[in-house]
């Protein structure tokens, strides 16, 4: 089956974001250089991809891979929206959202406190409840990732941070 046009789909016809599968990881890698080339993203190789699938979440629309996400756990208290891509011809109807939704679903599910992302978007996470924060703010993310980064000494990215309401869990 065909997928449907870009332009004809909407984050509101799509189902759920879903856990990624060994099968995806080929999809997920492509989207990644994608990003990485543009320097939207620092590349990740195929094995880090499959080291680290379960961190993964994407949407699928007819068999077609359009976007994904990961979340990173750093501590009890933090974690990351990590390599968070929609595909051209994609973008602008709601996916990323759907997609860091799910990843702060996921984060509060296992009791995270805090969520970040580094990123040239900041607009995009504040209207999601994200706000700037300046990055020394993060010393779990600088000092176990962003120290081992090409762009350590110059990075242009901006840090967000949200706070994760805990849920209630009644019996």
């Amino acid at each position: 089956m065909r997928a449907p046009r870009p332009e004809s789909v909407s984050a509101a016809s799509v189902a759920d974001v879903r856990p990624a599968a060994i099968a995806d990881v080929p999809e997920i890698h492509h989207l990644l250089e994608i990003y990485a080339s543009q320097g939207n993203l620092l590349p990740r190789s195929m094995s880090e991809l499959y080291r680290h699938l379960r961190d993964f979440f994407v949407i699928d629309i007819d068999g077609r891979l359009v976007g994904c996400g990961a979340l990173e756990i750093f501590t009890e208290n933090l974690g990351e929206v990590r390599s968070l891509v929609v595909a051209d011809g994609y973008k602008n109807r709601g996916f990323g959202r759907m997609l860091v939704d799910r990843i702060v679903e996921e984060a509060r599910i296992i009791g995270l406190k805090r969520i970040m992302a580094l990123t040239y978007v900041p607009d995009f996470f504040q209207k999601l409840g994200f706000r700037t924060v300046a990055k020394e703010t993060l010393p779990e993310k600088v000092w176990s990732v962003c120290v081992k980064c090409y762009k350590y000494n110059h990075c242009d990215e901006i840090a967000v941070l949200r706070e994760i309401a805990e849920t209630k869990h009644t019996a």
